[in-house]
C-alpha cells in the first residue's frame, strides 16, 4: 500500500469498515490479523480507551497489509496525536471548523461525519467530498442518502450507526455509497473470548 492513500482509496478498500475498540495492544494485533484474514483491510481503531494509540502503532508494524486509522477524532490534539501514532485516515463523529483545517494540513484522509445537508455544505466548502454519515439510522438511513444524492450527487458517504448484518446491503446498494461502518463483525464477547477463527468468518461474511 501506498503511504498516502485517498479518502477514496480507503473506502473502496472494504465493503465494511470495522470500528474497533481495544482495551490492549495484543487484542489489536490479534483482532487486526483476523480480520485481514476474513478479508477486511481496513481497520478503525476509535480513540475510545488508553490503549488506542499504542494499537494503532503496533497495527501498522505488525499488520502491514491492513490500512489503519483512527476513529472517534474529536479535537485537533487527538487528530495530530493520531497521525503522530501512524494513522492512515481519519474519522470523527462529527466536524467542527477546527477538524476540518487540521484534515487540510495533513497527508492523511479525513472523513468528518455528517447528518445533515448542511453539513455536508459546510464540509464541501472546506473542500471535502467524502464524508461518513452518522448516526445513520438515527437520521433517516436509507432513505436519507437518497435525498442526498439528488442535489449533491457527486458526494460519497460512509454510513455508520445502527447498522447491521440485517441492513449493511440495503446501503451498500445505494450508488453514494462506498462502504458501511459497523461494530457486528467485532463483537465484544468474541473479541474477549479471543474467538479470533470466529471473527474471521464475521469477516469473510462481508468481505469483497
Amino acid at each position: 500500500m501506498a503511504t498516502h492513500l485517498t479518502s477514496e482509496q480507503v473506502m473502496t478498500a472494504t465493503s465494511v469498515v470495522p470500528v474497533i475498540v481495544v482495551d490492549n495492544v495484543e487484542e489489536a494485533v490479534k483482532l487486526g490479523k483476523a480480520l485481514v484474514a476474513g478479508g477486511v483491510p481496513v481497520l478503525e481503531v476509535t480513540l475510545r480507551t488508553a490503549a488506542a494509540l499504542d494499537a494503532i502503532s503496533a497495527l501498522r508494524k505488525e499488520v502491514p497489509e491492513a490500512i489503519v486509522g483512527a476513529g472517534t477524532v474529536c479535537s485537533r490534539e487527538q487528530y495530530i496525536k493520531a497521525v503522530e501514532a501512524g494513522s492512515q485516515f481519519i474519522i470523527s463523529p462529527g466536524m467542527t471548523v477546527d477538524l476540518l483545517s487540521v484534515g487540510k494540513e495533513y497527508d492523511v484522509p479525513y472523513l468528518p461525519a455528517v447528518a445533515t445537508i448542511s453539513d455536508i455544505l459546510l464540509g464541501m466548502e472546506h473542500g471535502y467530498d467524502h464524508f461518513k454519515f452518522f448516526p445513520a439510522e438515527v437520521n433517516g438511513g436509507v432513505k436519507a442518502l437518497k435525498a442526498f444524492s439528488g442535489p449533491l450527487p457527486d458526494i460519497r458517504f460512509c454510513p455508520t450507526g445502527g447498522i447491521g448484518a440485517n441492513n449493511f446491503q440495503d446501503y451498500l446498494a445505494l450508488p453514494n455509497v462506498l462502504c458501511v461502518g459497523g461494530s457486528w463483525i467485532v463483537p465484544t464477547d468474541l473479541v474477549k473470548a479471543e474467538k479470533w477463527d470466529e471473527i474471521t468468518e464475521l469477516a469473510k461474511s462481508v468481505s469483497n
